[in-house]
């Protein structure tokens, strides 16, 4: 991974915190009980991706590390499509891995103590794929980003 690379995917998740904190405040994460992870259509991330664009302290350095010289306005506005589009698409990769781990719990129970050897291996198997499946996209996501601006 290049360095640059390696800023851009900061950045990115930088920004997914930042709308995850507004999503909280929001009452998405904060209003939930423990339970609400298992009721139908719900996976105790709200009811969708909260997106915000407005950078935090570390995502303004990132920023900052990133584009020196600042960005024109198309430029930054190809930013913000890029941001809005990863914070979307971590939402939904961080559903895809609530609803693995619900399912898994669903059929094996909650006590991972308790698996059979076949069961753990089963259940870190299919984590590291859901794992994978978020780094292979979030380093897409920086190769966009750096390739808009």
């Amino acid at each position: 991974m290049t360095d640059r690379l390696g800023l851009a995917q900061a950045f990115l998740q930088e920004a997914v915190f930042r709308s995850r904190a507004r999503q909280a405040a929001g009452g998405g994460l904060l209003g939930a009980s423990p339970d609400d992870d298992f009721v139908v259509g719900r996976c105790g991330l709200g009811e969708g991706a909260a997106v915000e664009l407005d950078l935090s302290e570390r995502g303004r350095e990132l920023y900052g590390e990133l584009w020196p010289d600042g960005l024109e306005a198309a430029d930054l506005q190809r930013v913000h499509e890029r941001m809005k589009a990863w914070i979307q698409r971590q939402d939904a990769l961080d559903r895809k891995r609530n609803h693995f781990l619900r399912d898994f719990r669903h059929e094996h129970g909650f006590d991972r103590n308790a698996y059979a050897p076949e069961q753990t291996e089963s259940f870190e198997r299919g984590l590291a794929a859901v794992n994978a499946e978020v780094d292979e996209a979030l380093a897409g996501a920086a190769r966009e980003l750096l390739g808009s601006a």
